[in-house]
């Protein structure tokens, strides 16, 4: 069956979806961006894509396009050759956005060609999902980013440190750091905030639950800075942590784990 591979290269992982016309977005996985301290080879990364295909019982000839967005810039030209070598006919290679497919939406960055692929992607996919005039997207991903959408327009937003690059800056600076697992104790009632009584639960309530405050705390401020009232702004979350941060933080409306994929998909229907 016709399939689009999407791949969302990212500063920790390059995350790969598959996904069809009529079904949409049908696996995803995620690699490492960087083995070793290099962006590796395009014929590594061409063998793991077809890796990928044939563990999806899928022959590379099904592949009808790739699309992608970056936001390593150095990874670019590595992909683009494998695509070419691995999946491509003459003329036709890896199609990047926003650079190749535009989107349908304005970016009002104070410098547009500044804006991450990633973000600016994600808010044309969540623009796309909800029909809210206000929204706000937060995304667990490297760092932990706010962004803002008002009508069809995409106004920009925050950064700010991610859950695990939190966690990684503590054990580079603490002697003996236990193991945390940034995970919901099921024996606790979910969203219950409880007193630590060893460093590691001590680490693992402070982070979650820290970060669901900074959550809660930056969307009431940012839908003030919008004009709305903190309810009028719908709050969207996404990347690894959303589902359990929100467990955790009442302000978000709704989780989309794969919004970023659903966007690239929906870039490349648009672009047909």
């Amino acid at each position: 069956m016709d399939t689009v591979l999407l791949l969302d290269v990212g500063n920790t992982n390059v995350k790969i979806g598959l996904a069809q016309p009529g079904r949409g977005l049908v696996s995803t996985y995620a690699l490492p961006t960087a083995p070793a301290g290099s962006v590796g080879t395009a014929d590594d990364w061409g063998l793991k894509l077809l890796e990928i295909c044939r563990a999806q019982g899928m022959d590379p000839g099904e592949i009808i396009d790739i699309v992608a967005c970056s936001v390593v810039p150095p990874m670019n030209p590595v992909l683009t050759r494998a695509a070419a070598r691995f999946f491509g006919q003459p003329g036709q290679n890896i199609r990047f956005v926003p650079d190749d497919i535009a989107l349908a939406i304005e970016n009002r960055y104070a410098r547009p060609q500044e804006v991450g692929a990633d973000r600016l992607v994600t808010a044309f996919a969540a623009r796309a999902a909800c029909q809210a005039h206000t929204l706000i997207v937060v995304d667990f991903g490297t760092a932990t980013t706010f962004d803002c959408v008002q009508g069809g327009a995409y106004l920009g937003g925050l950064i700010c440190p991610g859950v695990l690059s939190s966690a990684r800056a503590l054990a580079t600076g603490t002697a003996k750091l236990p193991h945390i697992t940034l995970e919901i104790d099921p024996t606790e009632l979910a969203g219950s905030l409880h007193i630590g009584r060893s460093t590691a639960e001590s680490l693992n309530q402070g982070l979650l639950f820290g970060f669901a405050a900074m959550v809660e705390g930056l969307a009431c401020r940012l839908a003030t800075t919008l004009g709305v009232a903190p309810n009028d702004a719908h709050l969207i979350a996404t990347g690894g942590f959303a589902k359990t941060i929100a467990t955790l933080c009442p302000a978000i409306d709704e989780v989309r784990e794969d919004l970023l994929m659903d966007g690239l998909f929906l870039a490349w229907k648009s672009a047909r």
